[in-house]
């Protein structure tokens, strides 16, 4: 099994952006940049490594962010209890803010199918009860034909991400009990099964499990306590890169989809790895 001496090409981080509130939402672009967010400033950023990020624009909770097979940002904008889409003029659009009726709760992270379908996480508990029309968390599907239907009910989903073959979508559970979910999927993305993928309960005080990427071994990488968290795709713990900053998400990039960009609480970092990691569909496009 690997170690982090394999996995890591330098234990030395790069601070590569300050002076935030909480980070959230990495993600590259094959143009090489990349968007981030600052979740509690409300504010969606644009940065190419070695330059000062800009403003894109004000969201409303602006949290976990994907790219759709043609290359619109997707972001969970949790405040206000939605799913946007930017589209190519720089206009934004509400692509899922119910689900047969009902107003979700708190949308947080989100992924994309190479079928084009979207899935985000909606933790329930983060909404007060009189607000609130869904009483559980769960994971939902955007279809290709704009209709939101439920995946999964969850205990608290937080960061999302699907295995290279995509029969496999691992959710990383935040309250209550620390652990990620490993739920199989049929062709039709329909749930057949899932079990407790990896325990991630600790006494260190600060960091839960939330967001997560796999790279092109099958490595999990899981921010929590202490910072990211490395499994192999069998689950067995491979090790913790512990991080400057209580780390809530990371993202692969780079031409060469091995820098590792984590953002973690006022800052932004990377990392180099020597796996590159698994490429977004757009990427491939």
């Amino acid at each position: 099994m690997a170690g982090l001496n394999d996995i890591l090409e330098t234990t030395n981080f790069t601070k590569v952006a300050g002076g935030f509130v909480f980070t959230e939402g990495p993600l590259w672009h094959p143009d090489d940049f990349w968007y981030f967010t600052d979740v509690r400033a409300g504010k969606l950023y644009r940065m190419v490594l070695g330059q000062a990020p800009t403003l894109v624009r004000e969201t409303v909770g602006g949290n976990g962010c994907t790219f759709d097979l043609q290359g619109r940002l997707i972001n969970c904008e949790g405040d206000a209890r939605r799913v946007t889409r930017t589209e190519a003029d720089g206009s934004v659009v509400t692509i899922a803010e119910r689900v047969d009726g009902l107003r979700l709760n708190r949308p947080n992270d989100v992924i994309c199918h190479s079928d084009g379908t979207l899935m985000f996480t909606d933790p329930g508990i983060r909404v007060s009860v009189k607000d609130r029309d869904v009483g559980e968390g769960a994971i939902y599907r955007i279809n290709t034909d704009g209709t939101v239907k439920l995946v999964c009910w969850c205990e608290y989903p937080n960061g999302v991400a699907l295995s290279a073959n995509e029969r496999t979508l691992y959710a990383a559970n935040t309250r209550w009990s620390a652990y990620i979910h490993a739920i199989e999927l049929d062709a039709a993305g329909e749930v057949v099964r899932r079990k407790i993928f990896a325990d991630m309960s600790s006494d260190v005080k600060e960091g839960v499990p939330d967001g997560m990427k796999l790279d092109q071994a099958g490595r999990i990488f899981c921010t929590g306590p202490d910072g990211v968290w490395v499994y192999e795709a069998d689950g067995r713990f491979i090790g913790l890169i512990k991080t400057p900053e209580v780390c809530a998400n990371v993202a692969f990039g780079g031409k060469d989809l091995r820098t590792l960009l984590l953002t973690a609480s006022t800052s932004v970092y990377t990392l180099r790895m020597q796996t590159p990691g698994l490429a977004h569909p757009f990427y491939k496009r």
